[in-house]
């Protein structure tokens, strides 16, 4: 006879599979997912992937972007989002801005300066609910804004969604990469693809080519550089809506990201 601490190992086996069921079935309707990653804060991870989304939105792809930083949501900050999702029979209609599906934790803020202050499990639940429970539709591309590091929020993320593959964005310092390689190295670990690495902050200030020969380093495909520009003081909208040339840079990473799940199998059609 099975003891009590088997049993409940076998439900929680059985509860944690049928998770992973629901949420594959869930995002079924989605042609490519594309994590954007980075191994600290403050590289511009969420600005990339919010400039990012924007672009491929702009080129006419059906997009949504989940934003799964669940300790510090920027998302809605960035696109200058202020509608909330509609809850509607259990099911979480993302918010819409820029032609880009959203969805945040911090729509569920009460307020933004709020600190959310979660163990693991916590986190866990919540992506896992995000997941569960929101209804994307048909979408060509999920970009989903991981939360930073290689601890506990990011493997959940990781194991959790079926990802096709992950943008790494790193700075042209020599920690800011030190920290890409061990994100890289964390993804390979799972037997995850790396999509390519972005160099953001690109010029004079931080000077530039350290993500490149990074990328170099570690044998993975290197995207492009994203400047460092004062036209991202302007938080009104996207930037690659307010500059031509922040526009450009970013239709040129679409196009290695494009280049990337085509040799994988997996851009969508």
């Amino acid at each position: 006879m099975p003891t009590p601490q088997e049993n409940a190992r076998l439900e929680q086996i059985k509860r944690t599979w049928q998770q992973k069921r629901d949420i594959t079935e869930r995002l079924s309707t989605i042609k490519a997912k594309v994590g954007v990653y980075s191994g600290k804060g403050g590289v511009g991870k969420t600005t990339v992937a919010v400039n990012l989304a924007t672009t491929l939105a702009q080129a006419g792809k059906k997009v949504g972007l989940l934003d799964v930083d669940i300790d510090c949501p920027n998302v809605t900050k960035v696109l200058g989002i202020s509608e909330k999702p509609d809850y509607v029979d259990g099911q979480i209609e993302p918010a819409e801005k820029w032609g880009v599906k959203v969805v945040s934790m911090a729509f569920f803020q009460a307020n933004e300066d709020e600190a959310i202050i979660w163990r693991g499990p916590m986190v866990h639940n919540a992506i896992n609910q995000f997941l569960q429970a929101t209804d994307w539709g048909e979408l060509d591309y999920l970009i989903v804004d991981l939360p930073p590091g290689t601890s506990d929020s990011p493997l959940t993320v990781m194991q959790t969604i079926p990802m096709d593959g992950f943008v790494v964005v790193s700075t042209p310092q020599e920690l800011a990469n030190m920290d890409a390689k061990r994100c890289i190295n964390m993804i390979r670990k799972l037997n995850l693809n790396i999509l390519g690495v972005v160099e953001n902050y690109t010029g004079e200030v931080f000077g530039e080519g350290g993500g490149k020969k990074m990328a170099e380093e570690v044998d993975t495909p290197f995207l492009g550089t994203l400047a460092l520009r004062s036209v991202y003081r302007d938080n009104s909208k996207p930037t690659v809506l307010l500059d031509q040339d922040v526009s450009r840079e970013y239709a040129h990473l679409v196009k290695g990201l494009e280049k990337s799940l085509e040799e994988l199998g997996r851009e969508p059609r």
